[in-house]
This record gives C-alpha cells, sequence and structure tokens, in this order.
C-alpha cells in the first residue's frame, strides 16, 4: 500500500537542519503532488523578556520572516511544486506547529529537522521535534538526513 500525502506542513526556523527538511519536503511534495505549507513561528516569549520591547522588534522580525518565507516559496515553486502556501504564526514554536497550524491548514504530514537547538536550549526548552512527534494531529517525519541520505553532524 502507497500512502500518498496531500498537504505537507514544513515549519522553518532559519536553521540548517529545517534547511535539510525543507528541501526533503520538497522532494515528498513534488512525488505525491501535494500543497506545501511553508511555516515560520515567531516565539513571542522572546520579546516579553527583554527590557527594550517595543513594536518594532516584533515588525522586524515578522518582516524578516516574510522576506525568509518569500524565498523558500520561490525555491519550491522552481522546483516544481504547484502549490505553495505560507505561515506566520506566533507563539511557542512547539505548539502553534501541533495545535494551530497542522489543524488549520489541514496538514496530513509534518516535516521537521531533527534539533534546531544547542544542548543547553533543549534542555530548558525541551526539543520540538520530540514535542511534535508526541503531540501532532498527523504524521510526523524528522528529517536526520540530508538529500542524499547522508548523517546530518550535530
Amino acid at each position: 500500500m502507497y500512502q500518498e500525502y496531500s498537504r505537507i506542513l514544513a515549519p522553518i526556523d532559519g536553521s540548517d537542519e529545517s534547511r535539510l527538511a525543507f528541501k526533503k519536503a520538497v522532494a515528498v511534495a513534488k512525488r505525491n503532488n501535494a500543497t506545501l505549507i511553508v511555516a515560520h513561528i515567531i516565539d513571542t516569549s522572546a520579546f516579553q523578556t527583554t527590557n527594550m520591547y517595543n513594536e518594532v522588534i516584533p515588525e522586524a522580525v515578522t518582516t524578516r520572516a516574510k522576506v525568509m518565507l518569500t524565498d523558500y516559496e520561490e525555491e519550491a515553486l522552481k522546483a516544481g511544486i504547484e502549490r505553495v502556501e505560507t505561515v506566520i504564526d506566533y507563539g511557542s514554536a512547539k505548539y502553534q506547529i501541533c495545535h494551530t497550524l497542522a489543524p488549520e491548514n489541514k496538514a496530513d504530514l509534518i516535516m521537521i529537522g531533527a534539533t534546531g537547538l544547542n544542548a543547553v536550549e533543549r534542555l530548558f526548552i525541551g526539543s520540538v521535534s520530540e514535542y511534535v512527534i508526541r503531540n501532532a494531529p498527523c504524521d510526523v517525519l524528522v528529517v536526520r538526513t540530508n538529500l542524499d541520505n547522508e548523517q546530518i553532524a550535530d
């Protein structure tokens, strides 16, 4: 039996791991003739703890996220993906992926990088991919290798 996916969610955070996950998501979307949903979640908790919080910081981050998503969208379209959607969301990445982005976008597959955090961040924050595996409403593919299936160095 062959599983076909029609709506693939690829959350990106700017890390090398999410970039590799995006590239694999493009390949899977192309094979399945699926819609690719490229999403970036802006972690609002980072702004709440800064003494310099004002509306300029989130606006600049949102502008940068829009540029990044446009670049990813163009790359996917050039690779032959017919339907690409981009989404910016705000909050905790792991929560938003599972409880907002996947259900609202009717994703049937989430493709996510193995880690975008260093060891200390994982200890205190927890791995986004680990949370997604445990809580996603659909299938999850955690990307640990590049397009040649070579292990990603930590």
